[in-house]
């Protein structure tokens, strides 16, 4: 049976699935309560043999009740969602949760440069580990990202995180995840960067502990020094 949602694979990827969710049911709700009332009129008023169309020009109150009482209403749909939304921008955008690992990323027509930390832990030392188009994490860790771009606007998509942040010339934006479940994934660019845009695509390998160390064991660029 083919799988009719995207895995999630971070730690607020629910977070923002469930408010997409009661976005779209309160829009699809009263979208069907407006096309019953809009449909029903239609039946109820429509042309009868012997019976003149009436001028009405809407402004008694049993008229403008009809858009004045659902007004009302929607605006307070809206301000239950916007409330929601902002605990979820928070969660995501505002809060930044200590790190046990950080990352860089780097967008560049048309590839993903990832420079991971070595068997220390720290980056910007000696034994960092740098791919192309590989990002290698390990699942249960909270990973801070420094992201820029060497070149145009690009966007890094991580679907499965539910994560989307525009790469900036001459900017180091931080954000942060926390994988949730191993497994490879797709990584994007989301944002239209020049004739190559649609090869730009990356993986996300999300690890156990045990072979997130292997991992990096094997790509120790400092072992063949010692």
């Amino acid at each position: 049976m083919p799988q009719l949602f995207l895995d999630q694979a971070s730690s607020y990827a629910h977070e923002i699935d469930n408010l997409i969710w009661i976005i779209a049911a309160a829009v699809g709700f009263w979208f069907i309560v407006a096309e019953a009332v809009f449909f029903g009129f239609i039946l109820k008023y429509r042309a009868k043999p012997g019976q003149r169309a009436a001028y009405i020009e809407g402004t008694e109150r049993k008229y403008t009740r009809f858009i004045s009482y659902p007004h009302m209403i929607i605006i307070l749909f809206d301000v239950v969602l916007i409330a929601g939304s902002i605990r979820v921008w928070y969660l995501v955008k505002q809060q930044l949760p200590d790190a046990d690992r950080t990352i860089r990323v780097i967008g560049q027509q048309w590839a993903w440069t990832f420079v991971h930390p070595g068997a220390d832990g720290e980056l910007d030392t000696d034994d960092d580990i740098r791919m192309v188009d590989e990002l290698h994490v390990q699942v249960g860790d909270t990973y801070h990202f420094q992201l820029t771009s060497t070149d145009v606007l690009h966007s890094f998509s991580v679907p499965v995180f539910r994560l989307k942040q525009d790469a900036v010339p001459g900017r180091t934006i931080t954000g942060w995840f926390q994988p949730t479940r191993t497994g490879e994934y797709d990584i994007q660019c989301a944002e239209i960067c020049g004739i190559g845009h649609g090869i730009m695509a990356a993986k996300l390998f999300i690890e156990s502990p045990e072979d997130h160390a292997a991992w990096i064991a094997a790509h120790n660029p400092t072992a063949s020094l010692q």
